[in-house]
């Protein structure tokens, strides 16, 4: 897998990541994001990152054999968070079981930690959705906590609150030296 900077060329295959209502599902209000938002508004925002967070961060477009999806380090954003740096990622549907989100959030986790002088990593998830979890999990990640934010139109599963995983530097140099899971 490679992770590579986004270009305007990469459109179709972001446009038909985010569209994809089982991509979405888990995501934010749940539905999939129409092709214009993501011309419009979500691949100028993943451009303009590059040029406002320093070098190392942003969203990143992943290639096996071409686009599979994208991964991120960025500061924490999502709702939930208050501090660290946020990890993040989606994938398209085809390649989902493969193993692809493990290698890529591994790759950023130590990239993270050896490159970027990231002293700690956050994400967070639905409770509910188990494949995320167990993701972080293999990549290292500890549950810190679940809670319950207010959605305004909440998804099936929102009753079951979110969770926030993290790993510290501290943390993960341990790991290296241990067997993983």
């Amino acid at each position: 897998m490679i992770l590579r900077p986004f270009t305007a060329a990469d459109l179709d295959d972001l446009a038909a990541l985010h569209g994809d209502p089982e991509v979405m599902r888990y995501i934010d209000d749940g539905r999939p994001v129409p092709r214009a938002a993501v011309e419009h508004e979500t691949l100028p925002a993943i451009l303009r990152e590059y040029a406002e967070l320093p070098a190392g961060f942003g969203r990143f477009a992943a290639e096996v054999d071409g686009f599979v999806g994208w991964f991120s380090l960025r500061p924490a954003a999502s709702v939930g968070l208050d501090s660290g740096i946020e990890l993040g990622y989606r994938l398209r549907r085809a390649v989902w079981g493969q193993g692809y989100a493990t290698e890529g959030v591994r790759m950023l986790v130590r990239t993270a930690f050896t490159d970027l002088g990231v002293e700690r990593l956050v994400a967070t998830t639905m409770t509910v959705n188990v494949g995320s979890r167990r993701v972080l999990e293999k990549a290292g990640l500890r549950l810190v906590r679940t809670f319950h934010a207010d959605w305004p139109d909440p998804i099936p599963g929102a009753e079951h609150g979110d969770v926030e995983y993290a790993l510290t530097r501290t943390e993960w140099s341990a790991q290296r030296w241990s067997p993983m899971p």
